[in-house]
């Protein structure tokens, strides 16, 4: 963090910033509800106007090396900014929030955490994750995977011949502008358990309240990091707007929507 504040002084002490200039934020779609706050915090404050772009991190860090414009780039894990950091294509990158996986199950299905991996190896039941490597939550899915793998001889294995691979990749099919993904495709049959981030709760809850959300056991839990950086040649507002988001009230904002903000102060 240190090192994105000083190149944050930096280019704001040498540009200057257009008022009318409006930064390009690049965001995990888990980020959606936190970072649409912000952005509106941050021009309340007196920031430019922020342009915001919402895909999996994995087709955001592509779509940024093969030259696609942006700015800032959160992303649901540490990866994917660094390798633009790596290539020389982005600064520093900070951590600015944690989240972790949870299970989501449709009405009627009797899932507990002592249950959930019978469940999950259940033929019956339809498991579904998001797209790994295009999205780092189907990453994560394949993390629980392999943890149940100490857990039941054979479970990783037969976990990852059956799970469904229905959102976040590029050929995913589309969900209804302004639903949740992982709610939709449980309400519309495709899953019957569906392996997300716990900050999925209150939007599933308050679109299809009859999906359960249950926590995953210690045996299985995976936690999330999400890296945030600032690209190459970007404009000093965009400096502004990261700085912005690792600030008490952008991490505020960020717990309030159910993320686990490290740069909190401490009470």
């Amino acid at each position: 963090m240190r090192t994105l504040i000083v190149t944050a002084v930096l280019a704001l002490s040498t540009g200057s910033v257009m008022a009318q200039e409006a930064v390009l934020l690049h965001a995990a779609g888990s980020l959606r509800g936190a970072l649409t706050e912000v952005s509106s915090a941050f021009e309340a404050a007196g920031g430019p106007k922020v342009t915001q772009v919402y895909r999996p991190s994995g087709l955001i860090r592509e779509a940024i090396a093969g030259g696609e414009r942006a700015e800032v780039f959160a992303s649901a894990n540490m990866t994917h900014p660094q390798a633009l950091a790596t290539a020389g294509k982005a600064g520093p990158v900070v951590l600015f929030a944690r989240n972790a996986l949870c299970a989501f199950v449709r009405p009627g299905l009797e899932v507990t955490p002592a249950t959930l991996l019978d469940r999950m190896l259940d033929p019956a039941i339809k498991l579904g994750t998001s797209t790994p490597r295009a999205d780092p939550a189907g990453d994560y899915a394949y993390q629980v995977f392999a943890r149940a793998e100490a857990v039941r001889a054979g479970a990783r294995a037969a976990l990852e011949a059956k799970a469904l691979q229905l959102t976040g990749g590029p050929t995913s099919a589309p969900v209804p502008a302004g639903r949740n993904a992982y709610g939709h495709v449980i309400a519309e049959g495709k899953a019957d358990l569906f392996l997300a981030y716990c900050t999925n709760a209150g939007p599933i809850a308050r679109e299809q309240p009859g999906i359960r959300m249950v926590p995953l056991p210690e045996t299985l839990a995976v936690g999330a990091d999400y890296g945030i950086t600032v690209i190459a040649s970007a404009s000093p507002a965009a400096y502004r707007l990261a700085l912005f988001v690792l600030s008490p009230p952008g991490q505020q904002i960020l717990a309030k929507h159910g993320f686990v903000a490290p740069g909190l102060p401490k009470e």
